[in-house]
């Protein structure tokens, strides 16, 4: 693939993105047009109506596949329709484990949508490998894992996953959305597919939804790009040129972003009102080792963390002033959430505490901003 010989900052910024060689500038233009001139029927120039495919889509998936060293990228308009577009693969019948402390919209998408159409479901958590084999029946054709995962960001040794996952015949899909291209590629550890909801750390911004879907297996591309084009959730073309002008900076914001969290991190671990932290570029945390294998010495701009009760995690949130009380995640402001209450009320109670998402829990995602300015607005927050 072009410049693969080239670092991840480089591709960021050249990869889908030369200089316009009609005009020769140096910003990719957005191609609005939903349909191409034909020169005769059948015979055009590489693109007929744009929800089968637009120019500046195409140098959106040319660079986000780039980015995982994918062979095939496909953009979808949100992380849920490029779950979606994954999900099509399966047939009624077929068996998914999947992450137990997956994404609530994750969640809410396998168990009210894709249950009613015959699929089942089994979760398990990842973090043990022989949890993941027990939960394998012989209908079992996919295993979706989230790596680190959303809220308690434990970490998957995708490496040792995907062998016993491709042993027993069935594919692995990876949703990398907290981790990014820029630690990890899941693609490297053995996994078919990499999804991402590039709303967060891709687009960077808290202004553009969207989802990719990337893969080196050229049968599950062409079948995707089938139902990417079938179904029809696709971005707008100024959808994709948000997400390419954010990827430009993702490598300088993730890291960023990776040295603040972990200020927090080792901050929150002193704090006698904080009483567990989640994150793992801290030494006391489960998976630190396998993070520091598998993520290259950074772990992610997301914190998790328990207080007593709702109560005071409530009150938490509401006396923040540098964080914003908002869902979503990756982008280059602070925000803090209650994923019980917020991001993953869709999940049955039952089910939230028996994973371990408590109503004391709290998420945050840390952006760019000077760090003392952070730690000073938590100490507060939580005073």
């Amino acid at each position: 693939m072009e410049h693969r010989r080239h670092g991840l900052a480089t591709r960021a910024l050249h990869v889908g993105q030369g200089p316009d060689p009609s005009t020769g500038a140096v910003g990719v233009p957005i191609h609005l047009a939903t349909t191409f001139a034909q020169e005769s029927s059948g015979r055009h120039k590489g693109f007929e109506y744009s929800r089968s495919g637009n120019p500046t889509r195409g140098n959106l998936e040319e660079c986000l596949a780039s980015l995982e060293n994918a062979e095939h990228g496909l953009a979808f308009s949100s992380g849920l329709a490029a779950t979606t577009a994954v999900m099509l693969l399966l047939d009624p019948g077929d068996h998914v484990v999947f992450t137990e402390d997956v994404y609530g919209g994750t969640f809410r998408l396998f168990d009210k949508v894709f249950r009613r159409y015959g699929i089942t479901f089994t979760a398990v958590d990842p973090t043990d490998p022989a949890a993941v084999a027990a939960a394998m029946t012989d209908r079992t054709r996919m295993v979706w894992l989230e790596s680190p995962t959303n809220p308690l960001l434990r970490v998957v040794d995708l490496d040792a996953v995907s062998e016993l996952v491709h042993g027993a015949g069935a594919i692995v899909a990876v949703d990398s959305t907290f981790a990014s291209p820029v630690l990890q590629r899941p693609i490297e550890l053995g996994a078919d597919l990499v999804i991402h909801s590039s709303t967060k750390f891709l687009g960077g911004h808290s202004d553009v939804l969207g989802g990719t879907v990337l893969t080196s297996d050229d049968a599950l591309a062409e079948r995707l790009r089938f139902h990417q084009n079938a179904v029809g959730a696709v971005p707008s073309p100024f959808d994709c040129w948000l997400l390419l002008r954010g990827l430009k900076t993702l490598q300088l914001r993730v890291l960023r972003q990776c040295d603040n969290a972990l200020a927090i991190a080792r901050w929150l671990e002193g704090q006698d009102a904080v009483t567990q932290v989640y994150y793992p570029g801290l030494d006391s945390n489960p998976g630190h080792a396998v993070a520091r294998r598998q993520m290259g010495g950074h772990y992610g701009g997301v914190v998790s963390f328990e207080v007593s009760s709702g109560d005071a995690a409530r009150s938490f949130l509401e006396r923040l002033r540098v964080f914003t009380l908002a869902e979503s995640l990756g982008a280059v402001e602070s925000l803090a959430e209650s994923p019980a209450f917020m991001t993953h009320a869709s999940i049955p109670e039952e089910i939230r505490t028996r994973v371990g998402v408590s109503d004391g829990l709290l998420r945050l995602s840390v952006g760019i901003e000077d760090v003392d300015d952070l730690l000073a607005d938590l100490e507060q927050a939580l005073a």
